[in-house]
């Protein structure tokens, strides 16, 4: 496991284009944290790191977002509003072609991946302490 800090917005998207040069096709990447912890902002920079221009939100309402644009395709993930009782249901996953894309030629990025069972992939948790974020890669 990897312990990082970040002190600020600028760092934590540092943080996270430095994943985004490291990844491969195929790699899947499961955030975790609670509201504000983070996880769109270290989005926004593994996107810079795969060289996706342009901005990047989080698909709170789309559930799914893909970029095409960088070296290899970007699927977003936010998985925040499927999340019932903590669990994700197959079902809804199934819907929005979750599975097609962990499978496909890109690299995968779930926002709230922890309501998801049996996802192999990197996970990253943020946590907060005294103003200092620490993002736990494991």
């Amino acid at each position: 496991m990897r312990v990082l800090e970040s002190r600020s917005v600028e760092e934590t998207l540092a943080i996270g284009e430095e994943l985004g040069r490291q990844a491969k096709a195929g790699d899947v990447f499961c955030l975790c944290g609670s509201l504000g912890m983070g996880k769109t902002v270290f989005a926004k920079g593994f996107a810079r790191g795969l060289g996706i221009e342009g901005n990047v939100n989080s698909p709170t309402f789309t559930l799914l977002q893909v970029y095409e644009s960088g070296r290899l395709p970007l699927y977003h993930f936010d998985l925040y509003r499927l999340i019932d009782d903590g669990a994700v249901g197959v079902e809804d996953l199934e819907e929005i072609g979750f599975f097609e894309c962990l499978d496909g030629d890109g690299v995968s990025l779930i926002e709230w991946a922890e309501g998801v069972l049996g996802v192999d992939g990197v996970w990253v948790w943020f946590e907060e302490n005294n103003g200092v974020r620490k993002i736990k890669i494991t």
